[in-house]
């Protein structure tokens, strides 16, 4: 036998060979085995009579899946589908959009496709580096060891805030915005309104400046620095790189103020300390920070009704400004910002330009190839920000616009592309429909959601059409959380040893974690101030907000409250179809409060009989 690796040009039959194009192969094979000990061999014939066409090596396959999750997601290279491996070895150039519903599996392709690409690209990609964006930091430690486990360690995993923290490393991202400050500060509109914020830092002085030179006077007048500024945002396209020509200028202009007109740099060296004209320089063309600039102009009404009202689109003047207003606080090193201040920060970086003593530290590196996870819910200036970091335009962006729940994100792929460069291709958008994740029972649960929150997707398909039923439980009592850790014991020794979430409404935190503490159930918390999280999924039980759980995969899963969920969330009806599609096995919705309609028996013949609520096959499980 010859063994290659799973990226070579030979093995891509194996991935690809179908019953109705074999690609030269008579017999694949699968092994499956744990650790070192072999447990079984499956191999498919490829005839057209026998081999299914929908996806390969079904025992692997399901094997696979019915492994139980230690909450770290794993690599796929023993069951790669055709459908994904088309993707995972798509060209190199432009852009490719993967389109999945919950369980498809486009997360682990888009780690296989950058494996791949340093495999098939090693030069270039090696240098110019390969960058893969995540939602949140608890993401980035649930998928941390599919590179390394496919030998590529050189990968950069990331967030956008952490992009920005390796030019500034003192921003503190802590705060929480509320849904509408968010979708403000995502808007394209915030691009002029921050650059009309910088020209209104640009600025000539309102009084004539007079400064004593030996026993005369020197003097700097208005209409003088009018020439100045106007000169200075001609000739320079970042503000701070003008800051050393507005200096020359107003040197230059009180030196032809004396009558011998010494020279501007003689009358430079005597007067930089001086303290008027100091002022003068601070007024006229001050060197700014980003964090410097946003604090001023958030702190200030009058400069955001400035700005703000020469911000003008196809529907008029920006007239939601006001929701951007904030303290100044005592100092910028205990002012905190939000995730979507983050992108706001960039783009006053690149229209300012780096700061005159940290040129080479402020330079905004470049990547050959960037992945992003979850893009659907990039707002157009986190995509902005995304797109400066794009060497060539060479970018693979995975998401469900069904799942699409952030302020500001993105109604179809058109809405996300449109703030991404173009590259040399254009875009290529796949689609991936099998979910291979989910059971057939759990999915058709979720599907009567989906046929709300977002009609026009297509439904993904489950691969493990049976399963267990979802159970529904109605608490009766006035909160659902008095019967938590009863429910949670019970899922724990239901799963043998799997993994399992308690996804809750974001006011419930807390609260559900005091209750697993008091109960004695050994757990972890996965919450903060933001969403740039820092924990990791506990082997067995973890407590998440319903705004951290994409992406993640676990054995089974609590819901938690979904009419609450869907109250809550700026998507609500999304956020509770994302929560309902994370179990590989069981799952269990927990409420004590109504149920959202969708969810109900009265929801209409679509809903499949026994998909909908255990209390029909269970009924003592119907009610607690």
């Amino acid at each position: 036998p010859v063994v290659v690796d799973w990226r070579a040009p030979v093995a891509e039959a194996f991935y690809r060979a179908t019953g109705r194009d074999p690609m030269g192969l008579v017999l694949r094979r699968h092994f499956v085995s744990r650790g070192r000990e072999l447990i079984d061999i499956e191999d498919e014939l490829f005839d057209l009579d026998r081999l299914d066409e929908t996806y390969q090596g079904h025992g692997a396959l399901v094997a696979a899946l019915e492994q139980n999750r230690d909450g770290q997601l794993r690599d796929i290279v023993a069951t790669i589908q055709g459908e994904q491996d088309e993707i995972i070895r798509h060209e190199l150039k432009g852009t490719v959009v993967v389109q999945g519903g919950p369980g498809t599996g486009k997360t682990v392709v888009a780690l296989h496709r950058a494996a791949y690409l340093l495999y098939t690209h090693r030069f270039p990609l090696e240098g110019q580096g390969v960058l893969v964006i995540g939602p949140n930091r608890l993401f980035l430690r649930y998928i941390e060891r599919v590179l390394p486990s496919l030998g590529e360690a050189g990968v950069h995993l990331t967030v956008l805030a952490d992009l920005l923290s390796d030019l500034f490393p003192d921003t503190r991202v802590t705060l929480v915005d509320n849904p509408e400050q968010a979708a403000v500060k995502g808007d394209p509109l915030m691009v002029e309104l921050i650059r009309e914020a910088v020209r209104d830092r640009e600025r000539p002085l309102r009084e004539e400046l007079t400064v004593d030179y030996g026993v005369t006077r020197l003097r700097l007048p208005v209409a003088e620095t009018r020439r100045i500024v106007k000169e200075a945002r001609r000739r320079f396209r970042h503000h701070n790189a003008a800051r050393r020509f507005v200096e020359t200028e107003v040197f230059t202009a009180l030196a032809q103020s004396h009558r011998t007109r010494p020279d501007p740099a003689t009358v430079a060296a005597r007067l930089e300390g001086d303290a008027a004209v100091r002022a003068a320089l601070e007024h006229m063309w001050p060197v700014l920070s980003p964090h410097e600039l946003l604090r001023d102009l958030f702190g200030s009404a009058a400069l955001l009704r400035s700005a703000a009202t020469r911000v003008v689109s196809a529907e008029g003047r920006m007239a939601d400004w006001r929701s951007l207003r904030r303290d100044r606080g005592p100092d910028l090193a205990s002012y905190a910002w939000s995730d979507a201040d983050v992108p706001l920060l960039d783009e006053a970086h690149v229209l300012l330009g780096p700061h005159p003593d940290r040129r080479r530290e402020e330079e905004i590196r470049t990547y050959g190839h960037i992945v992003v996870d979850e893009a659907q819910d990039h707002t157009p200036m986190a995509l902005r920000m995304i797109a400066r970091r794009s060497l060539n335009g060479s970018l693979t962006l995975v998401g469900d616009i069904a799942q699409a729940t952030s302020p500001g994100a993105a109604d179809s792929w058109d809405d996300v592309l449109a703030h991404l460069p173009t590259g040399p291709v254009p875009p290529d958008i796949r689609e991936l429909t099998l979910s291979y994740r989910i059971p057939g029972p759990n999915l058709r649960l979720a599907l009567r959601i989906l046929r709300q929150a977002a009609p026009g997707i297509t439904p993904p398909v489950a691969v493990r059409e049976k399963g267990e039923q979802p159970v529904i439980r109605r608490v009766a009592g006035p909160s659902v959380l008095g019967a938590l850790g009863e429910t949670v014991r019970d899922e724990l020794a239901r799963l043998e040893g799997g993994s399992l979430a308690v996804i809750v409404p974001a006011s419930m935190v807390s609260a559900a974690h005091q209750v697993l503490a008091a109960a004695g159930i050994e757990h972890g918390t996965a919450t903060n101030a933001s969403r740039n999280v820092t924990g990791r999924l506990h082997p067995r039980v973890t407590v998440v907000p319903v705004n951290l759980v994409k992406g993640l995969e676990l054995d089974g899963s609590i819901v938690v409250e979904p009419s609450l969920i869907v109250a809550e969330e700026p998507q609500g009806l999304r956020a509770l179809y994302v929560a309902m599609t994370r179990s590989t096995k069981r799952l269990v919705v927990l409420h004590s409060r109504p149920l959202p309609e969708c969810l109900t028996e009265s929801t209409g013949p679509e809903a499949r009989p026994g998909a909908a609520t255990a209390a029909d096959t269970e009924p003592a499980a119907g009610e607690i």
